[in-house]
C-alpha cells in the first residue's frame, strides 16, 4: 500500500513480508463419549436450555462445567436418580426390579458427568460431547463408531480437528445391557477391548488425538497385567496412540453423593493443564489430581514395577502430596513411542506445520516455493526448541528440514507433488532419576 505525501509530515507503508508463519496447533480439547439422557422434569430456571435428543448424538462443544450441567441435564437427572433410589412402603418384586433397572440408568447417565466435571476441574477448558440416549443398552463396535454422515458416534468427530484426546467413560458399562432383573452386570472384557479397538482406528485414522482408557474397575494389579497382555497391541500405530491409567477413582460426586468413577477424565483435565502451563513436550505426570477423595486400591511400588513396563500408568498416593499421576507411557514396546508427550509432540508438530501450509497448494512448485517451505517449518522448530520440545544445544542438533532438489525430483514435481522432509530429537522424560552418595569417612591428618 503506497501512501502519497501532500503535507509535511510523518508517512508510514505497509508491505507483506512474504514470510509464512506457522501457529501451534491446539492440543487441550478433549472428546467424551458416553451415555446421556434428558429428565423427567427440567429446570426453567437454568441459563442454557438443555439439548434435545437429536442434538445429543451429534458433537457438542462445552466450555465449562455449568455449560455442561445446564446442557445434559445434569440436577433434573440427579433428582430423578434420588426419586427413584427412595424404597416405597409397599414395593412388589416386579416393581422392584423395574426400580433398580432405573436406578442403575440413570447411574450410567452420570459415569460421563464424572469425567467432564473431573477434566474441567483439572484444567481442562473445552470439550467436545458425543451422546448416546439409551443407558440400558450395550453399544456396539458399528453403533460407537457411529456415522459421518448423520456426524453420529466417533465418524461424528471427524471433523473436529481440535480435539487432542478422546475418551469414553461409559465404554465398560457399554459393553452389557442392563437385565430386566433389576441387577447390577458385569462388564464383557472381550466386547470392551472391541471398543477400544474402535477408539484407537479413529486415533490412529486422525493421528492428532489420543485415546484414554481404563480397565474395568476392581481389579488387582495381576489382573491388570493378564488383561493388557490378551488382546491389546504393544506395537505398532495401535499401540501409540493407546493410554491406559489404574486404578479408578472415588470422587465427591457431582451431586454430592460419593461415588466410583473411572480415571480418563481427570487425566485429560491434566494433560491439558501440563499443555497450558508448561507445553505438549512435557511428560504429564508427577502431577496432583483435583476433585478425588481416593483410590479404589492404592498401589505400591512393587505393583508399579509390574504395571509401568506394560504401558499401564498408575495413580499413586504419596504421604502429603495427595493423588497422583505416576506415569507418562503409551501401550507401545517400540523406541520412538514409549513416551506419551513424544507421541503428542510429534502429533502437534504435524498438525501445526499441516493447517499452517495449506497456502502452499496450488502454488508454483520450484525453488522458491520449496525456500519459504523450508524457512516457515525451521522457524516453527527452532521456536519448540527455545521452549524446550527438542533435544540439543543447537537448532541444527534438535532438528533437520529438507526441501530440495533431491525430495523433489522431476518425476515427482510433473505430479503436482511437494514434498517436505523433516527430522526432529524430542525431549523424553527422566523417569528413572539415579543419585550416587559418596560418604566420606576422614580426614587425612595434618602434619607438622
Amino acid at each position: 500500500m503506497t501512501t502519497s505525501a501532500q503535507a509535511p509530515g510523518v508517512y508510514v507503508t505497509e508491505r507483506p513480508s512474504g514470510v509464512r508463519t506457522i501457529v501451534g496447533a491446539g492440543t487441550t480439547t478433549a472428546a467424551f463419549l458416553g451415555y446421556t439422557s434428558t429428565a423427567d422434569h427440567e429446570n426453567p430456571d437454568q441459563a442454557l436450555p438443555p439439548f434435545t435428543e437429536a442434538e445429543r448424538v451429534v458433537p457438542q462443544r462445552v466450555r465449562g462445567w455449568k455449560e455442561f450441567a445446564d446442557r445434559y441435564s445434569i440436577a433434573a437427572l440427579a433428582a430423578q436418580l434420588k426419586r427413584s433410589e427412595q424404597v416405597p412402603e409397599t414395593e412388589t418384586e416386579e416393581e422392584k426390579k423395574k426400580r433398580l433397572r432405573e436406578v442403575h440408568r440413570l447411574e450410567r447417565c452420570l459415569v460421563l458427568a464424572e469425567a467432564v466435571y473431573g477434566f474441567f476441574a483439572n484444567g481442562g477448558t473445552e470439550a467436545y460431547i458425543v451422546g448416546f440416549l439409551k443407558p440400558e443398552d450395550a453399544v456396539g463396535e458399528t453403533a460407537l463408531g457411529g456415522d459421518a454422515d448423520l456426524r453420529t458416534g466417533l465418524d461424528g468427530l471427524l471433523t473436529v480437528r481440535e480435539v487432542a484426546m478422546v475418551a469414553v467413560p461409559s465404554l465398560w458399562d457399554m459393553t452389557v445391557a442392563l437385565p430386566a432383573d433389576g441387577s447390577r452386570p458385569e462388564p464383557d472384557e472381550p466386547v470392551g477391548k472391541t471398543l477400544i479397538g474402535r477408539v484407537v482406528q479413529h486415533c490412529v485414522t486422525m493421528r492428532n488425538r489420543v485415546g484414554i482408557f481404563e480397565p474395568p474397575d476392581g481389579k488387582t494389579p495381576g489382573q491388570v497385567e493378564s488383561f493388557v497382555n490378551t488382546g491389546l497391541p504393544s506395537s505398532g500405530d495401535d499401540a501409540a496412540f493407546t493410554t491406559f491409567y489404574h486404578p479408578w477413582l472415588r470422587t465427591p460426586g457431582v451431586d454430592g453423593i460419593q461415588r466410583t468413577a473411572p480415571p480418563c477424565g481427570h487425566i485429560a483435565g491434566a494433560w491439558a493443564r501440563t499443555d497450558i502451563e508448561r507445553g505438549v513436550f512435557k511428560a504429564p505426570a508427577n502431577l496432583n489430581l483435583r476433585g478425588v477423595l481416593a483410590l479404589r486400591s492404592p498401589l505400591t511400588d512393587g505393583d508399579q514395577g509390574r504395571l509401568n513396563p506394560l504401558g499401564v500408568n498408575c495413580l499413586r498416593v504419596f504421604p502429603g502430596q495427595g493423588t497422583l499421576v505416576w506415569g507418562a507411557r503409551t501401550r507401545s514396546t517400540d523406541r520412538d513411542w514409549v513416551y506419551l508427550n513424544v507421541r503428542r509432540l510429534v502429533s502437534f508438530l504435524a498438525e501445526s506445520i499441516r493447517l499452517s501450509s495449506t497456502w502452499a497448494v496450488f502454488e508454483p512448485n520450484d525453488e522458491r516455493l520449496w525456500a519459504t517451505l523450508r524457512h516457515s517449518v525451521s522457524s516453527f522448530l527452532t521456536d519448540q526448541w527455545r521452549q524446550g520440545a527438542l533435544f540439543g544445544r543447537t537448532p541444527e542438533e534438535a532438528f533437520l528440514v529438507k526441501c530440495d532438489r533431491d525430495t523433489n525430483p522431476q518425476t515427482s514435481v510433473d505430479q503436482g507433488k511437494v514434498t517436505c522432509d523433516i527430522w526432529v530429537a524430542p525431549v523424553r522424560p527422566a523417569e528413572f532419576v539415579h543419585f550416587t552418595i559418596t560418604q566420606i569417612t576422614g580426614q587425612p591428618g595434618g602434619t607438622g
